[in-house]
């Protein structure tokens, strides 16, 4: 093994210890990522963890506050409205994760191939863009669900594609600003394909500020898909989305206001976290932001 291929093998370690390093210094952030992870193993184990069968009736205990068994207390068909937060977890980071996804993707290739190629294939993203742009995201997500049909799979596509012009833009200012460097045009000089050019030297550039954009992004994701399905048009109102059970039980807000307060909570302290530990990533990736 040569000393190259040794430095080399040392090079992603020493990128994460520098990492968790800056973010433990970041105490928000680095509770905010702690946040996000329990977030996720509720998604992994929530249904096997949930203390009562979140879709299960129990008449005998209707509109009960918060106690010992019921911790968040039962809404109007005595449903554990913990069991139900839990289980929300899971629509709620699965609809917003996979929406930025795809919209992370899209946006990121139509970004490249704007900011690389420019004159007109630049001047058709950006009017593009700047066509969705002329319209607030809810707007846009529920004139999408409207022409689609209600229900989660659709508000996955509609977040995506409100998603796609605010990742483009981002990524087509890295990419000029990369594209410009001596490493790119020495790649250019030695007849590198514009295809390798673009995936290897430029693309690899703008990963950072996409993995801000993205964290950031998802929070803004959990609020659309809630306020989706608070208005009839994401998920259906007998599920645990948290959005929907703000829907139900909005009616008894005056007097059994534990219905809306628990799943407005979580979403509350979901987009918190998102948002947080995005500004903390973009610190940490962003040298030129350090203190």
């Amino acid at each position: 093994m040569q000393m190259n291929d040794v430095v080399d093998a040392k090079k992603p370690d020493n990128r994460f210890r520098e990492f968790w390093k800056l973010l433990r210094r970041k105490k928000p952030a680095l509770y905010s990522f702690y946040f996000v992870i329990l977030l996720f193993i509720l998604v992994a184990v929530g249904p096997y963890i949930t203390p009562f069968d979140y879709a299960e009736p129990d008449y005998g205990n209707l509109l009960n506050s918060p106690s010992w068994p019921h911790v968040f207390g039962t809404d109007e068909y005595g449903r554990d409205i913990l069991s139900r937060v839990i289980a929300g977890t899971r629509i709620a980071l699965t609809v917003s994760v996979s929406a930025v996804l795809i919209g992370a993707v899209v946006g990121t290739v139509l970004g490249l191939a704007s900011g690389f190629f420019g004159k007109w294939v630049d001047k058709i993203i950006m009017r593009f863009c700047d066509i969705l742009f002329a319209f607030p995201d809810l707007i846009l997500a529920i004139g999408i669900v409207a022409i689609l049909g209600p229900g989660l799979q659709n508000v996955i596509i509609a977040i995506a594609f409100f998603s796609v012009p605010s990742f483009a833009r981002i990524v087509r200012s890295s990419t000029l600003e990369v594209k410009e460097m001596l490493f790119v045009e020495s790649a250019k000089s030695m007849g590198s394909s514009k295809s390798r050019i673009i995936f290897k030297h430029i693309f690899p550039e703008t990963i950072p500020v996409i993995i801000v954009y993205f964290t950031m992004t998802v929070g803004t994701a959990i609020l659309s898909a809630a306020s989706l399905s608070f208005l009839g048009l994401g998920a259906e109102l007998a599920s645990p989305d948290w959005g929907a059970m703000l829907s139900m039980g909005r009616d008894y807000i005056g007097s059994s206001f534990h219905i809306v307060f628990f799943p407005g909570l979580m979403i509350f302290l979901t987009v918190l976290a998102f948002n947080i530990l995005g500004d903390g990533l973009r610190d940490i990736l962003d040298p030129k932001t350090r203190d």
